[in-house]
């Protein structure tokens, strides 16, 4: 019986586990489930799986979930404490790192460094942290999956090393939907509203990811994490249009071969890829129809209605905290988006002058990377209001 700790459980990553664990209750516990302020979903799923240990990561909230279990066993925590000790308890196995945005960066560490199973949804662990925490996994033995449906992809299509650059390996090709704008013209991109990025043409996904979908900065993530997971260079990895969401990546070899992994555009493919890694188990996904698809399509990347990617590309290559300034910046400009406080168009603005007004360091220590993450946020705070 394996035992796993879910930190975003009422997020999108964190129910489509719980679906697929329903598949397998006689082989996953589940000890632990986190979520931020979502107490109604939260008590919901306490309810259904009875976990050891529940944690929300804000307080007032933590409080009344207490009330509410208090004739249960679960043991209601809270915060950032409370989040990284459910990520590193003794008898926990996997950690599905959940958890969207900057917010998951300490929990999902304290899971590396405690040994686990890492089931990394969480992308901004990598993109602000990313030699610390590759060394965290690597110094105590701990096992590192992606879960984003791209770089799973990729992790099935390298061979046993894992590292691009090696057997053979000459790029990788991330593939991308294009989002809801992908044939929107910079006219149009101008007047786009909240509820039209949200609305991702083949994904289900939460409003930040869906956003960032929308804008490529995604990808542009997706692009500094292949990075890290894979040992590979920002120019070692290229970014494709592919509409239909069927190809999830692609890795290609000197001798001309291309290995890509194809499937529906369900994310309970690649967590339960994850959960039963080395097996393959069931995942409740629908049977892909080659027949139904009937076509693949691929187009090249529009850098110039997509600037968040070389955006991306660029604070990769300039290292250090320049990818973490790059995140804190988009995590501002995208919440004030979705306020309707920021024009579509002005996110990568944002972006482009934190990064240009910050001098980047030396990642080499998590107290640096997150007094230039509260530099950065506080800087993007400050333009939008004024913009």
């Amino acid at each position: 019986m394996k035992k796993i700790t879910i930190l975003g459980a009422t997020g999108t990553i964190g129910i489509n586990t719980l679906d697929v664990i329903k598949l397998h209750r006689n082989d996953i516990e589940i000890t632990a489930l986190t979520a931020n302020k979502n107490i109604d979903r939260l008590e919901q799923q306490c309810l259904e799986w009875l976990p050891k240990y529940a944690v929300m990561a804000d307080a007032d909230a933590a409080e009344q979930l207490a009330q509410r279990l208090k004739n249960s066993s679960i043991e209601v925590l809270s915060g950032v404490e409370g989040l990284s000790k459910v990520a590193s308890l003794a008898e926990v196995d996997m950690v599905m790192a959940g958890i969207v945005g900057g917010a998951g960066l300490i929990p999902t560490l304290a899971a590396a460094q405690a040994g686990k199973r890492v089931l990394l949804a969480n992308k901004e662990a990598l993109v602000m942290s990313g030699q610390l925490f590759m060394d965290a996994i690597k110094q105590n033995n701990a096992e590192l999956l992606p879960i984003d449906s791209e770089h799973n992809a990729i992790f099935q299509c390298l061979p046993s090393s894992k590292q691009a650059g090696t057997q053979g390996v000459s790029r990788i090709l991330l593939t991308a939907s294009g989002g809801p704008f992908r044939n929107f013209s910079l006219e149009q991109l101008h007047n786009v509203t909240p509820a039209q990025a949200c609305n991702h043409p083949n994904w289900s996904m939460g409003q930040k990811i869906s956003v960032d979908s929308a804008t490529m900065m995604n990808k542009g993530l997706e692009v500094i994490e292949a990075c890290w997971l894979f040992d590979s260079q920002p120019q070692d990895i290229e970014v494709v249009l592919h509409p239909q969401s069927i190809i999830h990546s692609l890795v290609e070899y000197i001798d001309g071969s291309l290995l890509a992994q194809l499937g529906n555009p369900d994310m309970r493919t690649p967590i339960a890829y994850a959960l039963g890694w080395p097996q393959r188990i069931a995942s409740g996904v629908k049977r892909l129809s080659l027949i139904e698809v009937a076509r693949l399509d691929f187009e090249a990347m529009d850098f110039n209605r997509f600037p968040c990617l070389q955006l991306a590309y660029d604070a990769m290559q300039a290292g250090g905290t320049s990818t973490v300034i790059l995140n804190a910046a988009n995590e501002i400009a995208v919440q004030t988006f979705l306020q309707e406080k920021l024009k579509f168009i002005d996110i990568p603005k944002v972006i482009e002058t934190v990064l240009a007004n910050l001098t980047a360091r030396n990642a080499d220590s998590l107290e640096i990377i997150l007094e230039d993450d509260a530099k950065a946020r506080e800087l993007a705070i400050e333009l939008v209001a004024n913009m």
